[in-house]
């Protein structure tokens, strides 16, 4: 999980579950983690010093070891160090230390550069744990296998894999291919509310950046950039009406944006894909994300809470 928030609600559908917090919580809210059972990511000793003083029940936590992702977590030159630092937070009153985890920072690159700093990042977290180990420290987890090691460089040491955007169905490097029969699992839709006719020379959404050079047929979406459904893509992002593919005309509003039908059977009313699979085409996540300049993940991430989830 990524916030305590996350975690509360997981707990509330499994009960039963293990639930790690990968980031920060703050320390006021210690006694949460511990009346909900749940796993804290340590990511100092002065972080773990707060939350013990901030509760009274035992913090069950596994602690975060930065080994070359420049985010959270401890950071030493040596394994030595590093097992000091974490001998001591073992024997702090008030943690219960169960395990060490770290993440990969390129784990989704096929370059050698980058596979040589990835296989040193695990290297360093396991000769950390077993060099615990020899001082009579057995932690029940190491843990460092993400979305990209787990496609591509699966490890046996890792007792734990925290699988992110291969649960979607997305790749962790578009260049790369993800194993046979993982598939998106999401799909988001919008409805058109208005269907109208434009003559050529008018002009299309905020800025005037798009005039008709024809006589149009243009559909009003309802969805916009406060849903999630980037600017970025005003002029050149598509979507699926009755499985054709149309493009957006104009800059993206805040609720609404505009598609060029003239080449489509469209009416108000009309369910729109913009992710998703119509009629035998299909627009992904990564697709969006390239014409943004980003990653897919970031794409479905940034569906807002606003639109309404259905789960099949």
């Amino acid at each position: 999980m990524s916030n305590l928030d996350e975690a509360i609600a997981v707990r509330e559908f499994c009960p039963d579950s293990e639930i790690l917090i990968l980031g920060y919580t703050p320390p006021e809210y210690a006694h949460e983690i511990a009346k909900h059972n749940i796993i804290q990511g340590i990511v100092s000793t002065e972080y773990a010093k707060k939350l013990c003083r901030s509760s009274p029940d035992t913090i069950r936590c596994h602690i975060k070891i930065d080994t070359g992702m420049g985010r959270i977590g401890l950071r030493h030159d040596t394994c030595e160090s590093c097992a000091d630092e974490i001998e001591a937070l073992c024997g702090m009153d008030g943690l219960a230390v169960e395990g060490l985890y770290t993440h990969f920072a390129a784990a989704d690159s096929d370059s050698p550069d980058n596979i040589a700093y990835t296989d040193a990042q695990q290297r360093f977290i396991i000769d950390t744990y077993e060099c615990l180990k020899e001082r009579g420290i057995s932690l029940r987890h190491v843990h460092f296998m993400n979305s990209a090691a787990l496609c591509y460089r699966s490890s046996a040491r890792s007792t734990l894999a925290r699988a992110g955007i291969i649960l979607y169905g997305l790749h962790p490097d578009i260049s790369l291919p993800i194993p046979e029969g993982l598939e998106p699992v999401m799909a988001l839709k919008a409805v058109i509310s208005h269907v109208k006719t434009v003559t050529k020379g008018d002009s299309i959404s905020y800025g005037r950046t798009f005039t008709a050079d024809r006589d149009m047929r243009i559909a009003t979406v309802t969805i916009g950039y406060a849903d999630g459904y980037s600017r970025l893509l005003s002029s050149k992002g598509e979507m699926l009406v009755h499985g054709k593919r149309c493009r957006i005309v104009g800059r993206v509003c805040m609720d609404q944006l505009m598609i060029d039908v003239t080449d489509a059977k469209a009416e108000s009313g009309d369910i729109v894909t913009l992710i998703g699979t119509h009629g035998g085409d299909t627009i992904t996540a990564d697709e969006l994300a390239s014409a943004c300049g980003t990653i897919g993940y970031e794409i479905v991430c940034g569906i807002s809470k606003r639109v309404p989830r259905i789960y099949i």
